[in-house]
């Protein structure tokens, strides 16, 4: 194990010398590793020499200061030895009974965390106006998923009670969601999955999703005997960064006749929350049904670590449950069994390492660790500008520059 340890530090300590993309080809490792498993141990020696012999020859350091692909993911010591932990003591907490501290810890952090970010109180689990609270998936994805589903759900029950007999497959055939054609590849996917029609709808010069262009969208759509019933709004675009404007979407979907589950998607841009002079962003957050984010980007948590917080847990509740004799125990209905606000049963120790960041910076250095992120994308967008060969086709928000040839 310490050699292990040692391993990691020395990795982490010097990765900005290694190459960030590996020189290989599709296959490189076929040849280097045996037709079939051994039957017996292969020595500790042969297992360690090969990390840096077959596995770091193919690996993208996404951790080294020279990796500007893709999105950030940034890590840190206590997230590491938050995980470290969670891997030791490796509890599948899928309910309160399965292990206590992995869901009564979840469910604190998961609160600290909407308040560091100003969500409304109806997103914390300990409050006495709130039936919501808050809850790690994996990804923005899975969470995105996730309240498609409830929604879809929430919807399907509503229609039974019109139309009783009609099949629930047949109801959900005419459901249909929407999102700008700027929302990430997982809310297609989502509606994929659910089997939920999604229209994705044209953006304005800022790249952003306007309620005129929503409105119209529901009323056509009606006018073709279709039931809107979920919006995903993006807070910081995968392509540009942009913002749809939840205080022109909201209303809509809350004055709807038939009320739509307003979703929002602030993958990257949520752990800026942390500093309250970007919340002017979240302006309309009260429509919100559901909030999902990553720390797993730029909070310094090690991924798979997303919030998703909802308004009414009971709405998750209703589509995830199930009940077999084996996850019962004395406590059921009077404690809170995560495995009925997602996809899988079981769950990893994920507010560990959540929680030991957190504590160990501090609010004070997360926002500081932010301000810097987005001074530092303010000085190259500057250097960008003043170069004749490069333009800004899209207006820099936080700590992500779009530049291009002219």
């Amino acid at each position: 194990g310490k050699e292990m340890v040692d391993y990691i530090c020395r990795y982490l300590s010097n990765v900005r010398e290694r190459r960030v993309t590996p020189d290989v080809q599709p296959g490189y490792m076929r040849a280097q590793l045996p037709d079939s498993a051994p039957m017996d141990p292969d020595s500790r020696d042969n297992i360690f020499g090969d990390i840096e012999k077959i596995i770091m020859p193919g690996v993208v350091h996404w951790q080294s200061p020279h990796m500007h692909a893709y999105f950030p993911a940034l890590t840190s010591w206590p997230s590491l030895l938050g995980d470290m932990l969670a891997d030791a003591i490796n509890c599948l907490g899928f309910t309160w009974a399965s292990s206590p501290a992995c869901t009564e810890l979840e469910m604190n952090v998961m609160d600290w965390l909407a308040k560091m970010l100003g969500l409304p109180d109806k997103f914390l689990h300990h409050h006495p106006d709130s039936v919501g609270g808050g809850v790690l998936q994996s990804t923005v994805s899975e969470s995105t998923l996730v309240a498609l589903l409830a929604a879809r759900k929430n919807k399907i029950l509503e229609m039974k009670l019109s139309e009783p007999d009609t099949d629930e497959s047949t109801l959900n055939s005419r459901l249909i969601a929407y999102a700008s054609d700027q929302a990430h590849s997982s809310v297609e996917k989502a509606g994929l999955i659910s089997l939920v029609k999604m229209r994705f709808l044209p953006v304005d010069e800022n790249f952003s999703l306007r309620s005129e262009t929503l409105k119209k969208a529901i009323a056509e759509d009606r006018q073709k005997g279709l039931v809107p019933v979920f919006v995903c709004a993006t807070l910081s675009t995968t392509g540009v960064c942009a913002f749809d404007s939840l205080s022109e979407l909201g209303p809509i979907c809350k004055c709807d006749a038939e009320g739509l589950w307003l979703h929002i998607d602030a993958a990257y841009a949520g752990t800026a929350f942390v500093c309250p002079e970007f919340r002017l962003f979240l302006d309309g957050i009260e429509y919100a049904d559901s909030f999902t984010f990553n720390p797993s980007k730029w909070m310094m948590v090690h991924f798979d670590c997303t919030g998703f917080w909802v308004k009414d847990k009971y709405k998750l509740h209703q589509t995830f449950s199930v009940n077999p004799v084996y996850l019962r125990h004395p406590n059921s209905g009077a404690a809170v069994d995560l495995m009925r606000w997602q996809i899988p049963l079981s769950r990893r120790f994920r507010s560990l390492k959540l929680g030991f960041v957190i504590r160990s910076f501090g609010v004070k250095k997360l926002q500081a660790h932010v301000g810097h992120g987005t001074e530092t994308a303010t000085f190259f967008e500057s250097l960008v500008r003043s170069d004749p060969l490069f333009e800004i086709p899209a207006k820099r928000h936080l700590g992500l520059v779009v530049f291009c040839l002219k």
